[in-house]
């Protein structure tokens, strides 16, 4: 049997097709305002390439645009897909392009406590590529861009404001890569503040999920910030996905009918 998990986010869209042991494929793209359509942009990639699926289970903000055999909340969904990618991971921190979560788990992928930071750009991969595209870089190319910076202080945490502030300190000619490696600072000092809340025990290992994620650089940042050990996973972007297909592995397969795509 095949399961899709889709986690249908305010910026991308990612999905897993799982079978009950493995994950088979995976696909993400830009959701670009028409999120409904980059979810049957998946699924019509995965009929194509795989053949007609058994389940689908959708999580993230537009998780309730199409008919699917489950639909569960994303907080759920991050918390068994960092169980999967990092088995026994208590404290997982994701950050996506406009939310960032940071989540605590009890050990086995169920969410204890979390907040979310969803009404304000500071602190999200939005940010951060605001603030590359300020300086004229793409965010694609940040690690290798701060690799041997010193990191600037800066002060405003509001997009509008620091963007400002950006300008100010490139037209004083303090290198861009300075102030590049500042922001990412000045973000992980808002994320902890965000992370501390849930009162975690000092030190524990963090898993570093979402789109910002695939920046070692800022992992490193993180780490410093936060002082616990840090994990990325090549996955990590996926984690609600898998997640999601995780859940349906467990609740759909002995309890429901299999609806195929050809059906819906």
């Amino acid at each position: 049997m095949h399961y899709i998990g889709l986690d249908a986010g305010s910026t991308t869209t990612k999905a897993v097709l799982c079978t009950e042991d493995k994950i088979v494929a995976k696909y993400l793209l830009p959701t670009a305002g028409d999120p409904k359509g980059a979810m049957h942009t998946v699924l019509d990639h995965f009929t194509k390439q795989y053949g007609p699926y058994d389940y689908l289970i959708t999580t993230g903000y537009g998780r309730k645009l199409l008919p699917a055999d489950l639909v569960i909340t994303e907080i759920t969904c991050h918390g068994r897909g960092a169980e999967y990618l990092h088995p026994g991971i208590t404290q997982v921190i994701d950050i996506g392009g406009q939310d960032c979560k940071t989540i605590q788990l009890n050990g086995k992928g169920g969410v204890l406590d979390f907040n979310m930071n969803d009404r304000c750009a500071a602190g999200t991969g939005r940010f951060v590529e605001v603030m590359m595209k300020t300086l004229g870089e793409d965010i694609d190319i940040l690690d290798d861009f701060v690799a041997d910076a010193t990191p600037v202080k800066i002060n405003s945490m509001c997009t509008v404001f620091a963007e400002s502030e950006v300008v100010s300190l490139v037209a004083k000619g303090t290198p861009r890569e300075n102030i590049a490696l500042g922001v990412l600072n000045s973000i992980a000092k808002r994320i902890k503040g965000q992370y501390i809340k849930l009162q975690p025990k000092h030190g524990s290992p963090i898993l570093f999920t979402g789109g910002l994620s695939r920046s070692k650089a800022f992992a490193k940042v993180l780490k410093s910030i936060v002082d616990a050990p840090i994990y990325r996973d090549d996955l990590g972007q996926y984690a609600g996905a898998i997640g999601a297909a995780q859940i349906g592995l467990k609740k759909l397969q002995p309890k429901v009918t299999p609806t195929t795509a050809n059906q819906r």
